[in-house]
């Protein structure tokens, strides 16, 4: 499986490291957000990569939603546990919960579908910033703090009409942004096609932090700033992994 790489499983649990959750981001996700940086003082594991964990071990459901409870941190161990028929738990040895699964319907644990799935549905959060919410910032008035720049996935859900189509492709079709103080909440729908055709919807919550009036100059800066680590790439971190 293409995600092996990505993570390792020690006494039964699976542990992601922050160079591996970097890679992961970067190189899979298309993601330089630099809070999966290893050195970043907030590092936390990609939501996409715990999504990409779940499908991985327990397939994909016809109907699923992902609730994000807890930032996890560098190589702490999980448990990944079925609570039921549809439901699943990511948490730590003391129980604490930083994932929540429901799932529902048909479930399919072809391999080579569910990685072309995963790889189309979390390469869609490569084109969050600035592609998508930039110009809904702008629109909106708002912008998160420019010296924090902090996005982070609140929930994601899918309903697939089918799980036996051959390809899917990911396709934005509406985004939205409501501001409540310095929090803002964004919505991106999405719908899903296989040869044309409408397949399924997927819908994802994301949070901005430290809203402030949108500033040009600032948002100029951010959106510079991203593209040298876009540009600095995916080996970054491996001389600190490898030390």
């Amino acid at each position: 499986m293409f995600l092996d790489r990505f993570y390792s499983v020690r006494d039964g649990r699976i542990c992601i490291s922050a160079f591996q959750a970097s890679q992961f981001a970067k190189e899979v996700a298309g993601d330089f957000n630099p809070i999966h940086d290893p050195d970043a003082r907030r590092f936390c594991v990609p939501g996409d990569l715990l999504f990409a964990v779940v499908l991985s071990r327990f397939g994909l459901s016809q109907n699923m939603t992902f609730r994000f409870r807890s930032l996890v941190g560098d190589g702490i161990p999980l448990a990944f546990r079925e609570d039921g028929e549809h439901r699943i738990n990511v948490c730590d040895d003391n129980g604490k919960v930083y994932l929540e699964v429901e799932r529902s319907g048909a479930i399919t644990h072809d391999e080579r579908f569910i990685e072309d799935f995963t790889r189309g549905y979390v390469a869609a959060s490569g084109k969050n910033f600035p592609h998508t919410l930039k110009p809904l910032m702008e629109s909106r008035g708002v912008m998160f703090n420019p010296d924090r720049p902090m996005v982070m996935y609140e929930s994601m859900s899918l309903a697939l009409d089918t799980v036996d189509a051959s390809s899917a492709e990911l396709e934005l079709s509406n985004a939205d942004l409501e501001a409540a103080g310095k929090r803002g909440n964004v919505t991106l729908e999405y719908q899903l096609t296989a040869d044309n055709k409408p397949v399924g919807e997927v819908t994802k919550r994301l949070v901005l932090g430290g809203l402030r009036p949108y500033s040009p100059e600032a948002m100029a800066e951010v959106i510079e700033e991203f593209y040298r680590l876009k540009a600095r790439g995916a080996d970054y971190g491996s001389e600190a992994a490898n030390s």
